[in-house]
């Protein structure tokens, strides 16, 4: 114990010594202190610079975003950008054994096998005369619908069939063609404007969902099935992911609809159950109205005729032919300017206060009188009724009264021929083609033998087709009081059609 003491003594300082130890104590805290605090900033200056590095180092999620939506939007406008062309489509139609004979030659009129166009006629079997000769080369294979009999269908008074044809779209599809862009669809009585068809397409992206068509003519039949339904005659076209999406669930999706009429409704349901809506296209035609259609044809859209439908069960679209001579007469035309082909341009003749309207390749209106311009686009209806009720006689576009009397109505003048010449201009002539016993005066349009109409081929791009404006035309001075002289040009930026006081 006692060393313990001693060694405890030996440590107790004198004050004086004491006060100097803390002093150095002191010193030595502040120095220790000063380092630390040293330390600390240059770590902490190596931490920022480190951070500054690594924010430098990681791209922005935000640029990175945007990058990568321009670089979508330009994969997408390059796809646009690319033509379609008949090789891109697949066409599904629809036929049954017994009409195929006499509805072939529609469809001659307008499948080109030299363009390799791909595609099939559906028929429930084979025609019991069928041959197998060179005309067939013409026309699209026949392929023989699978069987349907499982699925039932239950709308009293319609037909079975109509699931058949409903499956044209899964069939069309299982035909497992490659690069296709499109599949479209319609009836053997359906007549396409392939040129038209295809710029219609170019304006839409084919690596998205669409589907594409139009409502019917009549009020009735978008009432009572739907006006988001794409009608089946008129032509249907479904952009290849989807289809191929349609095809897999296509078959479970009808058994839930064995109430529905037709094969277009069980369509747009089960596209409906996937979440699509029509995309509208007004230059596919269902004309579901009877008789003279010429009050439809001669106020068509402004966008390009894309089909026409019940041809068949109307009167022949040009006077004097049958009615396949004259939608041969109408293809002819379509040859020369297909964007143009019905396209309507109305322009006034201020020395005699007349109101012109061409509707190229189709034929000319002279109206006696000035017509405002919203009057002369209405459609006349030249048609009766698709049904006899009241409400038969109500439509989904404007209509106006068309005059039963010969002497009263417009003067109408026919396509007769249509040429070009070496300075690029297209030169259409129409004539009339009825013959009539009214009064001629000096003033009178009547005098006219035939209309001349010159015009350039009309060439559509993607902004016209999403943004379409109708053109301009001028009375020329003719040399000949027999003739009239028009010239359809491009209208000025700020120019409009009106009548002249």
């Amino acid at each position: 114990m006692s060393n313990n003491t001693e060694s405890n003594t030996n440590f107790i300082l004198h004050p004086k010594n004491q006060k100097k130890m803390q002093s150095k104590v002191t010193n030595n805290k502040t120095q220790c202190s000063n380092g630390v605090k040293n330390i600390v900033m240059i770590i902490s200056f190596l931490l920022i610079i480190y951070l500054l590095c690594f924010n430098f180092s990681i791209p922005n999620t935000k640029s990175l975003h945007t990058s990568l939506s321009l670089q979508n939007d330009s994969s997408s406008s390059s796809s646009l950008s690319s033509d379609t062309t008949l090789e891109h489509i697949v066409f599904g139609i629809a036929s049954n054994e017994h009409a195929w004979s006499a509805r072939k030659e529609l469809v001659k009129m307008w499948w080109k096998p030299g363009r390799k166009m791909r595609g099939c006629v559906f028929l429930e079997k084979m025609p019991s005369n069928y041959t197998n000769n060179a005309n067939d080369s013409l026309l699209p294979p026949i392929c023989i619908s699978g069987d349907t009999s499982r699925f039932k269908y239950t709308f009293r008074g319609g037909t079975p069939s109509a699931i058949r044809v409903a499956r044209v779209v899964t069939e069309t599809v299982a035909l497992n063609h490659s690069n296709v862009r499109w599949y479209v669809f319609g009836d053997d009585d359906t007549v396409f404007f392939t040129e038209n068809l295809l710029k219609t397409l170019s304006k839409y992206d084919h690596g998205l969902w669409y589907y594409i068509g139009s409502n019917s003519e009549h009020f009735l039949m978008n009432k009572a099935f739907s006006y988001e339904m794409a009608f089946g005659g008129a032509g249907i076209a479904i952009s290849s992911p989807l289809a191929k999406v349609l095809g897999k669930v296509f078959d479970e999706c009808i058994e839930r609809y064995p109430h529905l009429f037709g094969s277009d409704a069980r369509i747009y349901s089960c596209l409906a159950e996937l979440g699509v809506g029509l995309t509208h296209e007004p230059g596919f035609h269902q004309l579901d109205v009877r008789g003279n259609m010429f009050g439809v044809l001669a106020a068509h859209t402004l966008r390009p005729l894309v089909s026409l439908h019940h041809l068949e069960m109307n009167d022949a679209i040009f006077p004097n032919m049958t009615k396949m001579k004259a939608l041969e007469h109408l293809y002819e035309a379509a040859k020369f300017d297909p964007h143009r082909i019905l396209q309507q341009t109305v322009c006034y003749d201020r020395w005699f206060t007349w109101t012109v309207s061409v509707s190229w390749g189709y034929a000319v209106q002279i109206f006696t009188y000035n017509l405002f311009l919203p009057d002369a686009l209405r459609v006349q209806e030249s048609y009766f009724p698709w049904q006899t009720s009241d409400l038969a006689r109500h439509y989904d576009f404007d209509t106006r009264p068309y005059e039963p009397h010969p002497c009263k109505r417009q003067l109408v003048y026919f396509l007769d021929n249509v040429s070009s010449g070496i300075d690029g201009k297209i030169k259409t002539i129409y004539k009339k083609k009825t013959p009539e016993n009214c009064t001629i005066t000096m003033v009178s349009p009547r005098r006219l033998d035939e209309i001349r109409v010159v015009s350039h081929k009309l060439d559509l791009d993607r902004k016209q087709l999403l943004s379409p404006r109708r053109q301009c035309c001028d009375v020329l001075p003719s040399t000949s009081r027999n003739v009239m002289d028009i010239e359809i040009r491009e209208c000025k930026e700020d120019e409009l059609t009106y009548i002249h006081p």
